[in-house]
């Protein structure tokens, strides 16, 4: 029988593998929860070493005694056979990627498969760290968001030459202008402030009024793909 040991204050057995992965769909941004991603790669490497120190910053201040404490449990039980070091190293893993995503403010929603397709423009993020150009990746945003803007520039403009010629037309109109506005002042927003991380999107300061929009546009501005929603 493998030894006992307490992680978080619950009793395992390493024979009993509990720690089962989450499947829960999450933003394509967010590759930091993904058993490939940088937080879990630093987290490997940590372990190898028996040095919690290559973690660290991925974590804030506040939360360093917590993964200290992790790690060290996580020590413990490695030294028990393969099966409680991987039970532990997926522990290790969970809490680690729980800590640093509570850290930008972002929910913790499991590790995700190694492979998993974090999106072009986390994709193209990595690629420019590591070719040292980011010319691609500008080229992709930039793009994009000139889409977005024309597209729903084409949506507003159409759509207010007949937005006298009835009520449903006015909406019509008034929901494809709240959209164009809100999207092309989310993008302003978000370029000139110091944005958050995951893909958390700053509150509007309704500069275009129409504040009982503004978390429609929020969702408008996420989607960043040049697509506008019609009234159905």
């Amino acid at each position: 029988m493998i030894k006992q040991v307490s992680l978080m204050g619950v009793t395992v057995k390493s024979a009993v593998f509990f720690f089962i992965l989450l499947g829960f769909p999450a933003l394509a941004q967010a590759h930091c929860d993904s058993l490939d991603g940088p937080v879990v790669i630093d987290a490997r490497i940590a372990l190898e070493k028996g040095e919690v120190a290559p973690v660290l910053k991925w974590v804030r201040n506040a939360a360093e005694a917590e993964i200290h404490d992790a790690f060290k449990r996580t020590m413990t039980v490695r030294s028990m056979g393969p099966e409680a070091r991987e039970l532990a190293d997926r522990y290790f893993f969970e809490t680690l990627v729980r800590v640093h995503r509570a850290g930008e403010g972002a929910p913790y929603t499991g590790l995700k498969p190694a492979g998993t397709d974090p999106g072009k423009a986390v994709t193209l993020s990595d690629k420019a760290l590591e070719s040292g150009s980011v010319d691609t990746l500008v080229d992709l945003v930039t793009h994009s968001m000139e889409k977005g803007i024309r597209e729903r520039y084409a949506h507003a403009h159409s759509t207010k030459k007949h937005s006298e010629d009835s009520i449903e037309a006015g909406r019509e109109f008034v929901e494809a202008y709240v959209s164009f506005v809100h999207y092309a002042e989310w993008l302003y927003l978000d370029a000139n402030e110091s944005g958050g991380h995951h893909g958390e999107v700053e509150k509007l300061s309704s500069g275009a009024g129409c504040d009982h929009h503004q978390q429609e546009s929020k969702e408008v501005g996420e989607k960043g793909d040049g697509s506008h929603d019609k009234t159905k």
